[in-house]
């Protein structure tokens, strides 16, 4: 008889050179690797992919906006004809780095700043999932829990998966508190643990100042560019399994390219 266990995702942003992707990927289920503009380069895209492949962990396109100098974290003000072929650029850098490794995409992710602002502005969204859609139309939309990237991902006909963030503290109105400020990250494994476990139980999650927040998600995310990163991992991972959930990727989960999928000889 085929399990009735909720199916969740743990998703960790990779390839960024912080020294956490090998230990990251015996973790998670899904990996998103950057595509050279905001960190990465080719031989590392191939690395990050292969080792993903041999842990059976799904490989996703995580693009960013033009900012090397800032670990896209800055907002680039563009057209959104040139920011859709900047991110469709992207994905195809990496999928050219990922088929070296016998690896298909199965997903992708904005980043820093590309993702906070699709987060909030449509066409930014819709810039993003237009992208997507001409790069592979059966690739996932991986964005944040909430009503604006799932309404461009919807208008396009793509999947959409939603993340929460329980390394992450959000604002008072469900946005995720922004990086420059004070605890913005969580990195205590004990307090991230509690934080999976009344997402799981109760769907929601406390804001930075204690009120709770309604969220949905397909997907926990794991920041692997904290020094934190892999106890934090495993925490989330083991307050997931806890709940009685099992981890899987998205293309298990939501449908999609088979997930961890390799390309035919």
């Amino acid at each position: 008889m085929a399990s009735t266990a909720r199916r969740i995702d743990i998703n960790a942003d990779l390839g960024e050179g912080y020294g956490t992707d090998e230990a990251l990927l015996a973790i998670v289920s899904s990996a998103n690797i950057a595509c050279g503009f905001h960190a990465g380069d080719a031989q590392t895209m191939r690395a990050v992919s292969l080792i993903a492949a041999q842990n059976k962990v799904a490989v996703g396109a995580h693009p960013s906006f033009d900012d090397l100098g800032n670990f896209g974290r800055t907002v680039m003000k563009m057209s959104m004809d040139e920011l859709e072929s900047l991110i469709a650029y992207q994905i195809g850098v990496l999928t050219e780095a990922a088929a070296e490794s016998g690896v298909a995409l199965t997903h992708v992710k904005p980043h820093g700043a590309l993702y906070n602002v699709a987060s909030e502005d449509e066409a930014h969204a819709l810039a993003i999932g237009r992208a997507i859609r001409a790069a592979d139309p059966k690739l996932i939309y991986l964005g944040f829990t909430g009503p604006v990237m799932r309404r461009a991902a919807d208008k396009l006909g793509l999947a959409f998966a939603s993340e929460a963030f329980p390394d992450r503290h959000y604002t008072d109105d469900g946005q995720l508190t922004p990086r420059p400020e004070p605890l913005s990250v969580i990195n205590n494994p004990v307090e991230v643990t509690e934080r999976v476990k009344r997402m799981m139980q109760d769907g929601m999650v406390p804001s930075a100042s204690g009120k709770l927040i309604p969220i949905e998600f397909d997907s926990l995310c794991v920041h692997g560019d904290e020094p934190t990163a892999v106890m934090v991992g495993r925490a989330v991972r083991r307050a997931v399994e806890d709940a009685g959930a099992v981890v899987a990727p998205l293309s298990e989960i939501l449908g999609g390219a088979s997930a961890h999928s390799r390309i035919s000889a």
